[in-house]
């Protein structure tokens, strides 16, 4: 059997429950894709403003930024799978809200924003539940293999979800896509219940909440490896990660594109996010984590200098391709250290934190970028981001030469 027939047929598909939330979170992901799309295309129709399609985006993490630390002391503390089957029930609503709003023809852009707000809240809880739950349904044996993958499904989805949403905005509008990732949700959850997992046992806490915080800000501070991660990470989202958000005006008043030409660029970022994350899969443990995490960081901040240098509509597909694989690298083994580094006590914490810098500092990222590209345009906004990320990743790479060798 070849590496790659390995990875896939004995890695982490070979666990029943990781099966069951690989397609459904891949069905759901899929409108998640389709949402998000239609939603940078309802705020900028509706406001006209760049600016408010970053403050969109920002309140949709902002909620992140404000629970998801006290969320990774409840994550490590609950029933993982009933935690995640309320999140998705939640979001379940927010999309069918938006998509009967549009369908009525009385959507506000303070509706889109407070929905915004109350989806971030959601997710403060849903994410470090989802990564704390992968060890659970594979071990840590076959972690690595389950992130990968959960990284390329998820890109595979960037890649239709954008594109299909594109069409369907030209031909009926965005209403249906809200609608349509409302119902998709349905996967998700049916794979969640479908689950057979052991009785879930729930253990009295030995320690306070403040002090569980503690516990896990002390071992964030203990490891010079996760604490150059965490901030890598933190400054990759403030100032690298944004370009997505900028996205609709990229298309529109750069590219002078419509609808389905941003649903091409956000599916050609995707593309390229499935071959980074499917290359990963297959590598599985022989990939020098560190290094090439590192490496991949550079590519993107340097791809993305070239990306807004370039504006042609056929470079800016190839060269947002390239971007999406580095991007995967950078993020997907940043994940994966992280996971095989804490210890399986304060996975919720740790990764609760990761979470805050990922999603929750995006508030921070969508609104600086927003802000900037309002004055001095998108192509000068991403660009100043990029070259302040390649900056960070030269200083982990000269301060903390251990992170270079973590395998």
């Amino acid at each position: 059997m070849d590496g790659a027939a390995r990875t896939f047929r004995i890695g982490a598909l070979a666990h029943r429950n990781f099966r069951l939330f690989f397609y459904g979170q891949g069905i759901s992901l899929i409108g998640s894709w389709m949402q998000s799309v239609a939603l940078g295309w309802l705020v900028l129709d509706l406001t006209n403003s760049a600016f408010a399609v970053g403050l969109n985006q920002a309140l949709r993490s902002l909620g992140v930024l404000l629970c998801t630390l006290y969320a990774g002391i409840v994550v490590d503390r609950v029933d993982k799978r009933r935690l995640i089957v309320l999140t998705q029930a939640l979001q379940m609503a927010e999309a069918t809200a938006l998509g009967v709003l549009v369908l009525a023809k009385v959507i506000a852009v303070w509706q889109v924003m407070v929905l915004a707000l109350g989806f971030g809240l959601v997710n403060a809880y849903d994410i470090p539940a989802r990564q704390a739950f992968l060890v659970e349904l594979v071990g840590k044996r076959d972690l690595v293999s389950a992130i990968a993958l959960n990284s390329s499904m998820f890109n595979a989805a960037r890649i239709v979800g954008p594109a299909v949403a594109g069409l369907l905005i030209g031909v009926a509008g965005v209403g249906p896509c809200f609608l349509a990732n409302g119902v998709s949700y349905l996967a998700v959850i049916w794979g969640l219940v479908a689950m057979r997992l052991p009785p879930f046992e729930r253990r009295p806490a030995s320690e306070s909440g403040w002090e569980a915080f503690r516990v896990g800000v002390r071992f964030i501070r203990s490891d010079r490896r996760v604490l150059s991660l965490v901030l890598l990470v933190a400054v990759m989202s403030v100032f690298g990660y944004p370009f997505l958000v900028l996205m609709p005006v990229f298309a529109r008043d750069v590219l002078h594109r419509g609808a389905g030409g941003y649903g091409a660029l956000m599916s050609s970022v995707g593309v390229g996010a499935m071959i980074g994350a499917l290359g990963l899969a297959i590598a599985g443990g022989r990939v020098p984590k560190g290094s090439t995490m590192l490496a991949g960081a550079g590519a993107f901040c340097v791809l993305l200098i070239a990306f807004t240098a370039v504006p042609r509509f056929g470079a800016d597909l190839v060269l947002l391709s390239l971007d999406g694989c580095a991007m995967i690298v950078t993020t997907a083994l940043a994940n994966t250290m992280l996971q095989t580094l804490v210890p399986d006590a304060m996975r919720g914490r740790v990764m609760a934190f990761y979470a805050f810098v990922f999603v929750g500092m995006a508030p921070f990222g969508a609104f600086q970028a927003g802000l900037l590209a309002e004055h001095i345009g998108a192509p000068a906004a991403v660009g100043l981001g990029a070259a302040v990320c390649l900056a960070a990743i030269a200083v982990a790479t000269w301060r903390v030469p251990e992170l270079r060798h973590t395998s």
